[in-house]
């Protein structure tokens, strides 16, 4: 990504003249420079432009509408059982489609490290119509259309890699050292939001199957069809006009890179991948994000099912994983803005999250064990456990993307935040097929999220972190 990511005249005004054995300057307990308190950095060299934030909404909405078209089904399942005659299978095969879509996800790490971010980020817009564009197909034969659907979802899934790992390469790309967490927390986030808006849409949209109209009647069936299809089309009409906006205007980078790091060269493709498998601190961390990310959102997957035993319904379960989506959103953006402000702090803001994900995930599970444990089972306890849970491990993302790229700099952000993505979406993989085809039982379910949040806190507790990538722009700039 960094290979001619600038040429010699631009950066010349960032980088020193070199200088004749200079004397490495020694570094803090946290990996900044010794003399230069958190919170207090020099101002760094660069230049940035107010276009940035129109590059970063153009990214950011990408990624809403990718977690909407993804989550299109699962809140109206019922509803396109009878529409579409989807079966059990048809419905998890439909969530599936967005793990599968991250099996060609090193092919996105190498196109975006060769070829830059407007050609991969047009080749993910260009799938993501063509994948809405198939779900629109007027076809009567349902056999079809539900060959076309699960079409089109599956090459929505395939932007899924682009949409999650390349919030990290843009902020770098874009933005100032001080505006970098922010910026990644935003594109991040906002396809874990799209994902949420459709526990809203959905359902507005779309009626029950047991309306007004006797169940099965033709009119009732063919009302549902039509308020399906309507949703279908108004998505496709979303994903088309962003993919016309960035392809008018979504350059790869700007004129003059924003600091030191982003004008620096970066480590080739396979260099990349032997330093990162070869660096235990990274593989500490990435299995840190994997496990608990990865097992959150299986667990996401089957909530209803979950909580079906103690008489929650599927409209409150819904609105639980909406509202812990949408909290866990503003409040990771919020800790990635404080982030930005008080730098060389990524440890300690991700050990009081993953502390309080802890707590929240073993309330949870205690309460619904009220029978051993005689805590109060209520309608308020089950939603402020399970939000809070969902507020404290949605905004460790942006957090850990950071993280991991200052670790492991100068191998590109993209691969670094790609591998631990594609880990994190094994696990959940993995987990939803052993649940939907091999398990019945969903209770022990619970017992996975408090020890995947401890495990995940005493990693980062043992972890030792470095800021290579601040390093260098303060350095550079003193």
């Amino acid at each position: 990504m960094g290979l001619g990511w600038s040429s010699a005249e631009e950066r010349r005004p960032l980088l020193p003249p070199p200088p004749q054995q200079p004397r490495p300057q020694p570094r803090g307990p946290a990996g900044v420079p010794a003399g230069v308190p958190a919170g207090r950095l020099p101002p760094l060299s660069g230049r940035v432009y107010g276009r940035r934030w129109l590059v970063l909404l153009l990214f950011s909405l990408l990624g809403f509408a990718q977690g909407l078209v993804w989550n299109t089904w699962g809140p109206i399942q019922n509803s396109a059982r009878l529409a579409f005659g989807f079966s059990g299978w048809d419905i998890a095969l439909l969530v599936f489609w967005g793990p599968i879509g991250f099996a060609p996800c090193f092919f996105f790490m190498w196109l975006m490290d060769k070829k830059g971010l407007r050609v991969t980020v047009l080749l993910t817009s260009s799938l993501m119509v063509l994948g809405a564009g198939l779900r629109c197909v007027p076809v009567s034969d349902l056999e079809i259309r539900k060959k076309l659907v699960h079409g089109g979802q599956l090459l929505n899934g395939l932007a899924g890699p682009t949409v999650m790992n390349a919030a990290p390469f843009l902020s770098t790309t874009w933005f100032s050292p001080d505006e970098r967490a922010t910026a990644t927390a935003i594109a991040s986030l906002l396809n874990y939001l799209g994902s949420a808006a459709a526990f809203l849409v959905g359902p507005l949209v779309v009626p029950p199957p047991n309306g007004t109209a006797q169940l099965g009647a033709p009119s009732n069936t063919q009302h549902i069809k039509d308020r399906i299809e309507a949703v279908l089309y108004a998505e496709f009409g979303m994903v088309s006009l962003i993919f016309s906006a960035a392809l008018a205007y979504f350059p790869s980078r700007p004129p003059f890179p924003p600091s030191v790091a982003a004008a620096s060269q970066r480590l080739s493709y396979r260099r990349s991948f032997c330093r990162l498998l070869s660096n235990f601190r990274f593989l500490m961390i990435a299995l840190a994000y994997a496990i608990p990310l990865g097992v959150f959102s299986g667990w996401s997957g089957v909530l209803d099912l979950i909580l079906t035993p103690i008489h929650v319904s599927q409209v409150d379960a819904g609105w639980i994983g909406f509202w812990s989506i949408v909290g866990g959103c503003v409040v990771g953006i919020a800790m990635a803005r404080f982030a930005d402000f008080i730098r060389g702090m990524l440890k300690f803001i991700l050990l009081l999250l993953l502390s309080g994900a802890t707590l929240a995930s073993t309330w949870f599970t205690l309460t619904c064990l009220t029978s051993v444990t005689h805590l109060p089972l209520t309608t308020a306890t089950l939603y402020t456990s399970c939000i809070l849970l969902g507020i404290f491990l949605n905004s460790s993302v942006p957090i850990f993307f950071e993280l991991f790229v200052e670790t492991v700099y100068p191998v590109p952000e993209g691969i670094s935040c790609g591998v631990v993505t594609f880990l994190s979406n094994v696990f959940m993989g993995v987990l939803l097929f052993f649940l939907t085809f091999y398990h019945t039982e969903f209770s022990w379910f619970n017992w996975c999220l408090p020890g995947s949040c401890l495990l995940s806190l005493l990693l980062i507790l043992c972890f030792r972190e470095s800021y290579d990538r601040l390093y260098l722009d303060v350095v550079v700039s003193v």
